[in-house]
């Protein structure tokens, strides 16, 4: 049986250029999705798959994801005397008691290989998550909590991907494999941004990986490839020679918050399902349409 998945990883180095001038003193991960920012919902889904110890891989101007996961007594102390008790039991539970933070810093942006990289001297010879926060992705079943599933019943690396259009291959990387049953498919290898005609499949790998602690090898012997950075599906690509990687296409909808569109149409999403904001929110989008 496999062990348990103990560990997450977050690789949150980025400068998050796209967004400037908002995410140049403030990490991108902080950005608010109505009202949480978009790393506790990856420490939520982490948590619900069973993660007891997450860990930040962390550059410069990214103290504010160490603050939001700290306790704050003051702050606390605060709510306490005014009877804020709602708000201090939410403050309370963003880190559970028997949860634990690691902080770890990407001294070169060399890429996500390199991040995940990073992790080893923590995670050391046990699989564990990746989780990238741009992709939010969701799910009446948390997505890595799908995965987990699959990974209890299988064991081996697992990738989260999802279907895009043809003419939009070229923007992800996209899966080669042989289908196992309707969501899973045995990886044979990535094609990275192929156009539509070469793609092997319209299956996009989206920031979601379980991964078995070999990786790490592979990751150390990696020289620099596209980009100049050290490229985590070079890895894989490695690891998949000696032992099986498989493709989940999970069921949820995903939200890429890399981009502002997307940032935007998840903000809208959580907006409308918000139990307090969700009925005045519809409201103003009627108003909107009925306007226009």
């Amino acid at each position: 049986m496999p062990k348990p998945i103990r560990y997450a990883v977050f690789p949150v180095a980025g400068k998050g250029t796209r967004f400037l001038p908002a995410t140049k003193a403030s990490p991108k991960e902080m950005l608010p999705v109505v009202d949480k920012p978009l790393i506790q919902y990856a420490v939520e889904e982490a948590l619900a798959a069973g993660a007891k110890n997450l860990v930040f891989i962390t550059g410069r101007h990214k103290r504010a994801i160490e603050d939001h996961f700290d306790q704050d007594t003051e702050l606390e102390e605060l709510l306490i005397s005014k009877n804020k008790d709602e708000e201090l039991a939410m403050v309370r539970s963003i880190v559970p008691a028997d949860v634990s933070c690691i902080y770890l810093r990407q001294g070169a942006p060399l890429g996500l290989g390199h991040a995940v990289l990073c992790a080893r001297s923590v995670v050391g010879s046990e699989p564990f998550f990746v989780h990238l926060a741009d992709d939010l992705i969701d799910a009446p079943t948390p997505c890595f909590e799908q995965m987990r599933q699959l990974y209890e019943e299988t064991g081996g690396s697992v990738l989260g991907v999802q279907p895009v259009p043809r003419d939009q291959t070229h923007q992800y990387g996209i899966v080669d494999g042989e289908p196992v049953s309707d969501q899973v498919w045995r990886l044979k290898g990535t094609v990275e941004k192929p156009a539509p005609e070469d793609a092997p499949s319209n299956l996009a790998v989206v920031g979601r990986y379980i991964l078995e602690p070999e990786i790490f090898n592979y990751l150390a012997g990696l020289g620099r490839g596209a980009g100049g950075e050290i490229q985590l599906t070079d890895a894989i690509a490695q690891l998949l020679q000696d032992q099986p990687v498989r493709a989940y296409q999970f069921d949820g909808i995903r939200f890429d918050c890399g981009s502002k569109l997307g940032y935007l149409e998840a903000t809208l999403h959580y907006a409308m399902k918000h139990p307090t904001l969700g009925k005045p929110m519809a409201e103003y989008v009627r108003r909107i349409v009925a306007a226009d």
